[in-house]
């Protein structure tokens, strides 16, 4: 394979091999969205498929919204599931933080425990629990509490699926893992069991070529989510996930988003 084929990234020791285990884990999915293969691991990084962009097309994305709901289809073993058995991490490259990954009964525990509360603590620090917004306690509660749960099983889900971990075009390489890969073709995972709409809520996040497109072809797809609504069911909800971790990394007003989005979905509660 040409040098120019692959795309070298530095990405150290266990966060390395833990993006190694999701992109492998999220490409054994049946008939799932395509992801860049990895040709090189070692202790400095990975080196992957080198995408040549194209212009996205509502072919395409429509493709996409299929790919991604058989991803999610093809499951996870439980709710904080990690490719690797260990915890694994999310954030931006140069600024990773620990995503505490563990076995939990419910989603609703999963999503308290291990996505939301660790990145709450971290953005009030040595803050008391009378200090932390009452909204936001009141969603951990009600999380834990199973008011959230909506029974869909656990999903085989990116985990980080912001518009900026898709990317429109071709592989390079025409190697027998690459081959035909053309498209929608995903990057950077946070891969783990989780809620399916995590990663929808992630693309609408910041934004998504024909965003329609892909959720119409999904929602028609998918065997479990058929659509946003309230409470279980909200953008809101499932957007608390990212909005923390921006908060935690980043600060600024995406700690009052964060709030804020805490606060529409208890109100509807």
């Amino acid at each position: 394979m040409a040098i120019s084929d692959i795309y070298w990234k530095n990405n150290p020791g266990r966060p390395g091999a833990w993006e190694v285990a999701g992109l492998r884990w999220l490409a054994e999915a049946p008939g799932g969205a395509p992801v860049v293969a990895v040709h090189e691991h070692d202790s400095r990084g990975l080196g992957i498929d080198r995408v040549e962009p194209m212009t996205p097309t509502r072919a395409m994305a429509e493709d996409f919204g299929r790919m991604l709901a058989a991803t999610h289809a093809a499951g996870a073993p439980h709710f904080g599931f990690s490719p690797t058995g260990e915890s694994g991490f999310q954030g931006p490259n140069d600024n990773l933080l620990k995503l505490p990954l563990k076995t939990s009964e419910s989603w609703g525990e999963f999503y308290a425990d291990v996505c939301l509360s660790p990145l709450v603590a971290r953005v009030f620090g040595g803050a008391t629990a009378a200090d932390i917004p009452a909204e936001v306690t009141r969603l951990l509660e009600a999380l834990r509490a199973g008011q959230l749960d909506d029974g869909t099983p656990p999903a085989r889900i990116h985990g980080d699926l912001w518009a900026g971990n898709v990317l429109w075009g071709k592989v390079a390489s025409r190697n027998r893992a690459s081959r035909n890969k053309e498209g929608a073709i995903l990057i950077d995972p946070s891969a783990h069991g989780g809620h399916p709409r995590a990663d929808l809520a992630a693309l609408r996040l910041f934004g998504a070529p024909h965003l329609s497109s892909i959720e119409g072809a999904y929602f028609e797809a998918s065997p479990h989510v058929d659509g946003w609504g309230t409470g279980a069911q909200s953008v809101n909800l499932h957007q608390q996930h990212l909005l923390w971790l921006h908060a935690a990394v980043f600060g600024g007003g995406y700690v009052g988003e964060a709030i804020a989005g805490a606060g529409r979905v208890v109100r509807e509660l």
